[in-house]
């Protein structure tokens, strides 16, 4: 990977270095930077206004003479201080009211027959439908309408596994008109309605097991490119992974052409500096490419956490929502997620065994 890249994401704060605040200076030093890190660990009043605040609370910055530390609430009100009304440090985060309100207006859209209007749905949450579409997006990493198209195409899925009629399905899922799913269904299921139904019924994958320095490994490719890389300990269970995604595919063994797409796949789990230059086929939602896209960019040898990935997709606070893309991902190595830490740089959960994600990294890091 071209060396423009090594310095796209910043170097991962050891835990030594985050400051525990246990000084007057350093929570001083937080009050000033407004630092978030300090939630919850202390709260500060102030002596000429009466009020208490927490370390991140906008209002202006009083002089430092005038400022007391407190470990909680009720020692700050003991003292004889009232909770500032801007930054509300007696109530939940800001970040936490926001986060519910998020997860209010989402159970709103997934109960909803139609999409509720974003006025709906702003006034629900008690925001402006300005300020609610942007806090939408940054937890979900989506907007309202985009998080609401996604969720109806989990219904359809899930009422086209149901329904012995394709249009029952179509309507039962919240779709009001059939005419209205057609035009959009080849985006949504990836084939024609009848074809999921009947399992990926037509679709046609071509698929080989074998070994490689990390075990067992299957390769699956559509006509689009390749679709699967799968690791494991036993190729017969990655094959049964595969039948349970197109259950009624025709699932095809490798020709001498695909064999050498094999060879490619496991020559570049070996030695990832070299690149795979095969065309991918990259089945997610549009958040999850954007996810998958920005851990392309990580360089090898590196690491980001989810918290970093999330903001340099500019959905600081989608972090959640990142480590289920990461989840998702069905292309070992070819889709980097072992290159995703937490924020101490501690290993996290990886799809394929967090053994395989130590070796992974220790091998980049040694290129």
């Amino acid at each position: 990977m071209a060396k423009s890249n090594q310095n796209k994401f910043d170097p991962i704060e050891s835990a030594s270095a985050v400051s525990t605040f246990r000084s007057d200076d350093e929570r001083w030093t937080a009050v000033v930077e407004r630092d978030s890190a300090a939630e919850g660990l202390f709260f500060y009043s102030v002596r000429t206004t009466g009020v208490y605040c927490r370390p991140s609370c906008a209002a202006r910055l009083p002089r430092r003479e005038n400022v007391r530390f407190h470990a909680s609430c009720a020692a700050a009100e003991t003292a004889g201080f009232r909770a500032c009304k801007r930054c509300r440090p007696n109530e939940a985060a800001l970040a936490e009211r926001q986060a519910a309100a998020v997860t209010q207006a989402c159970r709103l859209i997934e109960t909803a027959a139609e999409m509720p209007a974003l006025d709906t749905l702003a006034t629900a949450v008690g925001m402006s439908r300005f300020h609610f579409h942007r806090v939408f997006k940054s937890f979900t990493g989506l907007t309202p309408k985009t998080y609401a198209v996604a969720h109806r195409s989990d219904r359809i899925r899930e009422q086209l596994a149901r329904n012995s009629k394709v249009t029952d399905a179509i309507y039962d899922a919240g779709y009001n008109s059939s005419g209205r799913f057609y035009a959009t269904s080849a985006k949504v299921l990836g084939m024609t309605p009848r074809d999921f139904r009947a399992g990926g019924d037509g679709a046609s994958i071509r698929f080989a097991a074998g070994e490689c320095s990390l075990g067992s490994i299957l390769v699956a490719a559509s006509e689009k490119g390749i679709c699967a890389i799968l690791l494991g300990d036993d190729p017969g269970i990655l094959v049964h992974d595969l039948q349970d995604r197109f259950a009624q595919a025709t699932l095809l063994g490798g020709d001498a052409e695909f064999e050498q797409w094999m060879a490619k796949v496991v020559g570049f789990v070996d030695a990832p500096q070299l690149g795979l230059d095969l065309p991918l086929d990259v089945r997610g939602t549009a958040f999850q490419q954007r996810v998958w896209q920005a851990l392309g960019e990580i360089p090898i040898g590196s690491t980001a956490s989810y918290a970093q990935i999330a903001k340099r997709i500019g959905s600081p606070k989608a972090v959640r929502a990142v480590a289920q893309a990461c989840a998702a991902n069905r292309l070992a190595v070819a889709i980097p997620c072992h290159r995703v830490v937490r924020n101490d740089g501690a290993l996290s959960g990886y799809r394929w065994g967090v053994e395989r994600k130590r070796a992974l990294l220790e091998y980049e890091a040694a290129l």
